[in-house]
């Protein structure tokens, strides 16, 4: 099997001939790197290690060009990747150069996004679990992410109820309004126990304000 020839395609972009009418697209450094030549003669073993350097190589830089606008889990990126290469392999071995690189990082990820549920959009224990999970982030992993903030649950809750529902909470003999509010705070990803218990000191401390009033 011979290359018979060698041109620029487009950019860093080869197109390479070989004899049996097939043609190659590869980037300037495959071509240095394979010491790729018209007239070169070259094996089928020897093929497939191009074929396979060009495709990894153009695997890798679509996963940095994708980190470049956000982070992702390795699940995300590695669904990310097989849905163009096809190549199981291929993919897992791209996504053993990025984590060793460090831009792919599950626990760095989970830390991020835990402090973004816990203290921007004040999400309950379990909604957080569940945000993370779902992104790919294995269960261990996202209970350690959130074992820095078993405090702030409560506190969080607790400013949910003042901030956001206190408005309906004017009434504890209200039953249909405070199951409303019970409901919002379980889609937050709160237990019914904590809600009950936070509820209960809600009003609890709006009767000590009216005492003191």
């Amino acid at each position: 099997m011979k290359i018979i020839s060698v041109a620029r395609y487009k950019g860093s972009t080869y197109e390479a001939e070989l004899d049996d009418g097939r043609k190659l697209y590869l980037h300037a450094d495959i071509i240095t790197d394979f010491g790729i030549r018209p007239g070169m003669e070259t094996d089928r073993e020897t093929l497939k290690k191009i074929v396979y350097a060009s495709n990894f190589r153009r695997a890798y830089q679509r996963a940095l060009y994708l980190l470049d606008y956000r982070d992702y889990t390795y699940s995300e990126m590695f669904g990310k990747l097989i849905e163009n290469y096809k190549s199981e392999p291929l993919c897992t071995a791209v996504m053993k150069r990025l984590t060793e690189h460090g831009f792919i990082d599950d626990v760095r990820y989970a830390e991020r996004m835990a402090r973004k549920l816990v203290e921007v959009k004040r999400f309950g224990s379990r909604r957080c679990k569940r945000e993370l999970m779902q992104k790919g982030i294995s269960e261990y992993i996202a209970e350690d992410a959130l074992a820095p903030y078993s405090d702030t649950f409560g506190k969080n809750l607790m400013e949910l109820l003042k901030t956001k529902h206190s408005r309906y909470l004017t009434d504890r003999e209200d039953r249909k309004t405070i199951e409303k509010v019970k409901s919002a705070l379980v889609r937050y990803g709160y237990d019914f126990t904590e809600i009950n218990r936070a509820v209960k000191e809600y009003f609890e401390c709006a009767d000590d304000l009216e005492e003191e009033n």
